[in-house]
């Protein structure tokens, strides 16, 4: 059998100190000794596996025929977004966890078959030429993250004018905002944009719904037969501790946001100023957290630490962003819940945390953090909450009848919320979960609203 074959990396030293792609993708022969390794089941359970279920087996004998085009468009009829899902999805937790060589050998390593495709398709301006029947009937799309462009995408080749609607000043959500540039390149997300407006997806930026327009006048004044709100969660979520307010103190969409879409690592050539100083903590353990630490590293933070409740084995990140985050010299300091954040003159200076123990399994399966009575206190200039998002409440607030639950999370039924004609899929129902997830969300609401258009008009 084949080793599974392993991606080159950016030096760790040198990439701690820019903001260039850590991973370097196979190239075509690592390419084809990943392929042959599949052992083309005849029930692919990677498929079941992927939310959007892509015909993996399929594209792998295309890729080892050398058939390249042709493996891509097998992807694209399903995922819309492969240069980034072969980025970022958590393949372990999906495609790749499901394989059936994993029992015995190590898995495929599918996701990075699929990005060699959508980079190839990128590299040589692949576009598929789409037989769209025109129906002349209209949807909306609130929101152009990952569950927003595929909806968009699914809907339009049903032959919908679709129009999408985002509130930030540049397109692609939590691609664009919420993932370093080391992770996922911004010409990739603006390239994959690209081939969406091909189809005759049209975009709108600067457009706050339930500010700028209402629901009500999408419907009555623009003559919408539907609207799929895909607004993500993207409320930071607080620790709700003192000293939450002074200065040094972000929460983590606020902090990548700021470097991601405003350039704030590029500054002064960009006008966003970020001040981290030596010593930073990221309070959290997920994939937001890691991201935040690396890119604090890489704005020229001496010593960033994590601190996280729960030990080693409980971090709910990637272990590929962990491992890439220890050798990039980021610091965990683990069980340990923050409890105050403190200053001086409004500014922060340390943290203070409990020192915790690990008692019995909770809901999640993991070991449940117990309070021990004695405290830690960190000497910080600043630092970085990532416990999580919910959904922003603007259009709670704004629109009528418009029910959700105790988190602002939009209700459904399959995607139909309370208000005829609106749907809603992705972070704003769930609460924050996976680009691939989200897009999966999408997908499946476009078959709904295109019956329920059908059965309406």
């Amino acid at each position: 059998m084949i080793n599974r074959q392993e991606m080159s990396l950016q030096n760790k030293e040198e990439r701690k100190a820019n903001f260039k792609e850590v991973a370097l993708g196979f190239d075509l022969k690592q390419v084809h000794l990943e392929a042959s390794r599949c052992l083309d089941c005849k029930d692919p359970r990677c498929v079941k596996a992927c939310p959007v279920n892509i015909n993996i087996p399929k594209f792998i004998k295309e890729i080892l025929n050398e058939d390249y085009e042709s493996a891509y468009y097998t992807i694209y009829e399903d995922n819309i977004l492969p240069s980034v899902c072969g980025r970022v999805c958590p393949q372990e937790n999906q495609c790749e966890g499901s394989c059936i060589l994993g029992l015995k050998y190590e898995s495929i390593s599918i996701g990075a078959l699929e990005r060699f495709l959508g980079d190839y398709s990128l590299e040589h301006h692949l576009i598929k030429t789409e037989n769209i029947q025109e129906n002349h009937q209209k949807v909306a799309v609130i929101g152009s993250g990952p569950a927003g462009l595929s909806f968009a995408a699914s809907i339009r080749r049903l032959g919908y004018q679709t129009d999408i609607y985002e509130a930030l000043h540049d397109y692609g959500g939590v691609l664009r905002y919420g993932i370093p540039e080391f992770r996922l390149p911004k010409t990739i997300v603006d390239q994959e944009i690209k081939r969406l407006e091909s189809l005759g997806i049209h975009f709108y930026k600067n457009v706050i719904i339930g500010k700028t327009l209402t629901l009500d006048q999408l419907f009555n004044e623009c003559d919408y037969k539907a609207l799929f709100i895909a607004t993500g969660a993207g409320l930071p979520r607080s620790l709700d501790i003192m000293g939450e307010n002074l200065n040094g103190v972000y929460y983590a969409n606020e902090f990548l946001t700021r470097v991601n879409l405003m350039k704030a690592y590029d500054f002064p050539n960009n006008p966003t100023p970020i001040k981290v100083g030596d010593t930073v903590c990221v309070v959290g353990g997920g994939n937001v957290a890691m991201d935040a630490a690396r890119v604090a590293k890489r704005l020229g933070s001496k010593n960033v630490f994590i601190l996280y409740r729960r030990d080693m084995t409980a971090l709910p990140a990637r272990k590929e962003e962990i491992d890439h985050a220890i050798e990039e010299g980021i610091d965990f300091k683990l069980l340990l819940n923050p409890v105050e954040i403190m200053g001086s003159d409004y500014e922060v200076h340390s943290i203070k945390a409990e020192v915790m123990k690990l008692g019995e399994l909770d809901q999640s399966g993991r070991h449940k953090p117990i309070p021990t009575g004695q405290y830690q206190t960190l000497e910080i200039d600043s630092c970085i909450i990532a416990i999580g998002q919910s959904p922003n409440p603007i259009l709670k607030r704004t629109t009528k009848n418009l029910k959700t639950d105790s988190r602002d999370r939009i209700v459904v039924e399959g995607c139909h919320t309370s208000i005829p004609g609106v749907f809603a899929g992705g972070d704003i129902v769930t609460g924050a979960a996976t680009v691939i997830e989200a897009m999966g969300a999408g997908k499946c609401a476009a078959e709904e609203i295109h019956q329920y258009i059908k059965d309406t008009f």
